[in-house]
């Protein structure tokens, strides 16, 4: 018979805080210590609970729940310094589980709901990774938080006799916040609110926080609108001494300014912009200079004249970093007198510029160009539908001038594909508003000639400017500069995109860039108007890196260029500003700029630039799910767009709202998901409902605080 094991109580602690310290992220009750160490004597396990409750006394151990402890945070933070750690942002999910990306690359790390430790959405945070388990994804425990990112939530207040709980809108804020009635403030119960966390207490499952602003009352247009701005921290409008100073500026040009600048006032320009722009801070102009030679100059609203570096307008500009472009209404970088007003290039109104001019010949070759401060004169102020005509009429004002840079910019987009551009083409959903911002009509937003037109003379000018300062010259290191760079995708992600691709019935040639982009290129021609394109476009997306800002150039991959940089979007991007700036300091032969400093500027601007296109994600969805409010219990046209484990996702065909079809609701057969072929089939009858099938849906339920639409399937016949 076995000796039942004995331990002196001293030997006793220092073993039962070793099993706390090997396993950091569990907690224990007496019995299961117990276990472990084969004690199963009543007396036993009260000396166990006896030390238990010593260790939380002296911090070693905390209390979670009645007689359940676990190792404290601060002993926690000890033994990470000791073991493995890394640092990352946390990308929290509405179940309370997280992820973290890894400062240094590599796999996501799984951080169950229980190791999250009070971390947010998008935290910067320091985690100890738990030994990797063979077969299993890395996993750790975050154990400090380095950086709060966000301390603002919008949400609805829901209020009891002494205190509310604000229940957020977002669906990457898993916990309603506690708000004690002292903090409440006017607010009613129901209304739309903006709440700022002020304290999370270590014992708290949720976090305390007061009333910002009231915003108003939930589903009204104006509301909604400000509550995404609000919820990703935008400013809902210009600080006073801002608009003051901006007030300030002269709308008249000095002429010793003009003195100084080339002069392209009697040169025939024009703009080119959607019907309802009003900020203009691009245009062209065209020239012969005989024997089939054109000078095209590509003019830039000069905002760096105006906005000079340190006044409470460049502050503001850098803060914001970009203008954020919402369903209804634009939230400018720069206050209304400069974006609409001094700075854009309106037609009849001479305007001060930055410009990029080149001599081309028919073939559209460059053959040399010239950048410098001018001054311009619009003759006339297009909209892309007007140009549109003129291309495909041949007929109409300035109608040879337009020909002839269609004519250019088709040869210059000819040969960038044929160099190995991507034509990332997603499709853009407009809306028709009411007057109370309701959506009556969606359609998708085409891009035609016109469009490219503006678009490939954008991109000579950018190209060009980046590899004027960016080519190294007599051996000498290239100056500090501010790109807009590209990386080539990650191989994984290509192999499993390229495997996905090749169960649906489409190929990826990845052997080369070139070879790479022409199947690219095919792929999105093919998937057109197809269920799946959505879905494909989305993941292949996904797939290729993100386009961002940086001071150190390793070109762009999706455009195919050595060199890039963003020249020509001043007034609704700070990077522009920046790049205008370095430019003239260059051209005037100054030693190069401070590259961290510059680095951190570029680091702001990405950042600044993804949160500006979720918050438009976010009133496009809002806008989408909206439009099907008054239409439940009516049939649409769709298209499969996803499947997954709680049903099949509908995309429909005039508004490209997605909805879900639950299993739960498919009443004709028991449905099991097929996930290696995309698709469910019916366990009695054998029906296969695929990805990029077409189905006909009802509208079952809209659900606007979550922004998630149910859809019914509905039989044929």
């Amino acid at each position: 018979m076995m000796k039942k094991k004995k331990y002196p109580k001293s030997q006793l602690h220092g073993i039962i805080v070793s099993i706390f310290s090997g396993n950091p992220f569990k907690t224990y009750n007496n019995k299961q210590i117990a276990s472990k160490l084969g004690i199963k004597d009543k007396a036993g396990k009260n000396l166990i609970y006896t030390i238990l409750n010593e260790l939380m006394e002296q911090g070693v151990l905390r209390e979670v729940k009645r007689g359940k402890f676990i190792l404290h945070a601060d002993k926690l933070e000890s033994l990470a310094n000791k073991k493995k750690t890394i640092t990352g942002t946390v990308d929290l999910k509405k179940t309370g589980k997280a992820y973290i990306l890894s400062d240094e690359g590599g796999d996501d790390i799984f951080i169950a709901s229980n190791n999250v430790h009070h971390a947010l959405n998008r935290d910067h945070v320091k985690v100890l990774l738990f030994p990797i388990r063979k077969g299993h994804k890395p996993e750790g425990q975050i154990v400090e938080i380095l950086e709060r990112k966000k301390t603002n939530y919008v949400g609805i207040l829901e209020l009891s006799k002494n205190f509310g709980f604000v229940v957020a809108d977002s669906q990457t804020m898993p916990y309603d916040i506690f708000i004690p009635k002292s903090e409440i403030k006017k607010a009613k119960h129901g209304e739309k609110v903006l709440v700022k966390i002020t304290d999370w207490p270590e014992h708290s499952n949720n976090p305390f926080g007061e009333i910002v602003e009231v915003l108003g009352k939930p589903g009204d247009n104006d509301v909604e609108m400000k509550s995404i701005l609000a919820d990703y921290d935008f400013p809902l409008s210009f600080p006073k001494n801002v608009e003051q100073e901006a007030e300030e500026i002269s709308m008249d040009i000095p002429q010793e300014e003009i003195a100084r600048r080339k002069d392209f006032r009697k040169v025939w320009t024009i703009t080119i912009d959607p019907a309802d722009a009003k900020d203009f801070d691009d245009a062209l102009s065209l020239q012969s200079l005989g024997d089939g030679l054109w000078e095209v100059g590509v003019h830039i609203a000069d905002v760096s004249y105006y906005v000079k570096p340190g006044t409470l307008l460049d502050v503001e500009a850098y803060k914001r970093a970009t203008s954020i472009y919402l369903v209804d209404r634009v939230i400018p970088m720069l206050p209304e007198k400069l974006s609409n007003g001094v700075c854009s290039l309106r037609p009849d109104e001479d305007k001060l510029t930055f410009s990029a001019v080149f001599k081309i010949n028919d073939k559209a070759e460059v053959l040399s160009h010239w950048f410098g401060k001018t001054v311009i004169r619009s003759n006339r102020r297009f909209a892309y539908e007007e140009v549109q005509k003129i291309i495909e009429t041949e007929e109409g004002e300035s109608v040879k001038k337009i020909l002839k840079l269609n004519a250019l910019a088709t040869i210059m987009r000819d040969e960038r594909f044929k160099n190995g551009a991507i034509n990332f083409n997603t499709p853009e959903i407009r809306f028709k508003l009411d007057e109370k911002g309701k959506p009556i009509e969606t359609y998708v937003k085409e891009s035609k000639e016109a469009n490219h037109l503006i678009e490939e003379f954008m991109l000579l000018a950018n190209k060009s400017v980046a590899a004027f300062i960016g080519k190294p010259q007599n051996n000498k290191k290239p100056k500090t500069f501010v790109y807009r760079v590209h990386d080539q995708p990650n191989p994984e992600k290509l192999n499993t995109f390229t495997q996905f691709l090749n169960r649906l019935g489409y190929k990826l040639e990845v052997q080369s860039h070139e070879s790479l982009a022409k199947s690219f290129n095919q792929l999105f021609t093919d998937i057109k108007g197809k269920g799946e394109e959505n879905m494909i476009e989305s993941i292949a997306i996904r797939t290729m890196s993100k386009a961002y800002y940086s001071t150190d150039n390793i070109g762009h991959y999706g455009l195919s260029f050595s060199f890039y940089t963003h020249f020509t979007s001043p007034i609704r991007r700070y990077p522009d500003t920046m790049v205008h700036r370095l430019l003239e300091y260059y051209l005037e032969g100054k030693r190069s700029v401070n590259k961290e400093e510059y680095e951190e500027k570029c680091e702001h601007s990405s950042d600044m630039e993804k949160l500006a296109a979720e918050a438009e994600r976010a009133s496009i969805k809002y806008k989408q799910v909206e439009f099907l409010l008054d239409k439940v219990g009516k049939t649409f046209d769709g298209l499969i767009s996803g499947v997954s484990k709680w049903g099949i996702f509908v995309e429909l065909v005039e508004s490209k709202s997605e909805g879900l079809i639950r299993f739960n609701d498919m009443k004709d057969d028991y449905y099991y998901l097929d996930e290696d072929n995309y698709q469910i089939i019916g366990k009695r009858y054998g029906q296969k409902l695929r990805l990029g099938d077409p189905v006909r849906v009802l509208v079952k339920n809209v659900d606007m605080g979550k922004r998630q639409l149910d859809f019914e399937l509905v039989e044929e016949g």
